[in-house]
């Protein structure tokens, strides 16, 4: 699948004018990336039909779309460096990563209207409808997490809201998408769209369990980065539930070796994995009431579970 991807997205041909609008379109697309999102709306149309490269169109948007989210979110946290190559604002200017954004979002929707769907005129419109709701959903999402940063009572079930809509939500928006386009049947496409919701919500999880826990030289990121930021987190916020006045002090330190040994003493990193378990559980009874052979569905399975990097 990854190979496909890559091949349709160097095919694509970029106008050369206006000077300094499309190049760091063609940069941010050429960076590499997991390409998580088109991956799995091939594998979920590949369910149904053996011709994934049908549904290149689609995917083709959703990771153009997803690239558009990454130039405004580098932006909008200052961040200097992704994938290893600087951002569009620092190699470009901030101008230019707003302006060659939102074409982005406009390049998306030109391939998806470039899809074709398997039955009538009203699976397109649910397709359109999907990306649309997506979309707005992220802003949503974005919202409330620049609101959370500010605030000083966030309740667990406001966070996990918030990443459902920030980063969930385009995952099951891809398996939905692919489903559609291959003409599933509409509870196979809610099915899919519920399963890749609670993959997501447990890979968000597990990124901020992996903050503080993983080995940086396998998750990517220096140890600590989210306590550095004081970005709040399910970490955060669960503890700062469970602290008293001392612990909450320290908690909000933005120091990692303060940080941690109390995540520890509170049971943090044992609520965390309950919780990515209740997801992953969530996932499986989604995955499972899909109404095909299980070998038919096992390679998208095998992909999920290789984003949790799990073993069961």
């Amino acid at each position: 699948m990854l190979k496909k991807i890559e091949a349709a997205l160097a095919a694509v041909q970029y106008p050369q004018s206006p000077e300094g609008l499309y190049e760091p379109i063609a940069y941010t697309l050429s960076s590499g990336g997991k390409r998580l999102r088109p991956t799995l709306l091939l594998l979920a149309y590949g369910l149904y039909r053996d011709d994934v490269d049908r549904a290149l169109p689609a995917a083709l948007a959703i990771e153009t779309y997803h690239n558009h989210t990454l130039l405004h979110d580098d932006l909008m946290d200052h961040a200097d460096v992704r994938r290893g190559r600087p951002t569009v604002h620092r190699k470009w200017d901030a101008n230019t990563a707003i302006l060659s954004g939102d074409e982005m979002l406009i390049l998306a929707f030109r391939h998806l209207l470039k899809q074709d769907v398997e039955g009538d005129a009203a699976r397109l419109q649910q397709l359109l409808s999907l990306y649309a709701d997506t979309m707005q959903e992220i802003c949503e999402g974005q919202q409330y997490d620049m609101n959370f940063e500010h605030a000083d009572n966030v309740s667990v079930e406001q966070y996990i809201e918030m990443i459902r809509l920030k980063t969930s939500v385009l995952l099951a928006c891809a398996l939905k998408a692919g489903a559609l386009i291959a003409g599933a049947p509409e509870e196979d496409a809610d099915l899919l769209y519920r399963f890749g919701e609670r993959v997501g919500l447990a890979f968000q999880l597990q990124d901020d369990y992996l903050d503080c826990y993983g080995d940086p030289a396998v998750f990517g990121k220096a140890i600590g980065g989210d306590i550095r930021c004081g970005k709040k987190t399910f970490m955060l916020i669960s503890a700062l539930q469970r602290a008293n006045d001392e612990q909450r002090s320290a908690l909000l330190s933005r120091d990692p070796a303060q940080v941690i040994p109390l995540y520890n003493a509170l049971g943090i990193p044992q609520l965390c994995r309950e919780k990515i378990e209740e997801m992953y559980a969530q996932a499986r009874e989604a995955f499972d009431r899909i109404a095909l052979p299980a070998e038919r569905k096992q390679a998208l399975w095998d992909y999920a579970e290789s984003l949790l990097k799990r073993n069961k």
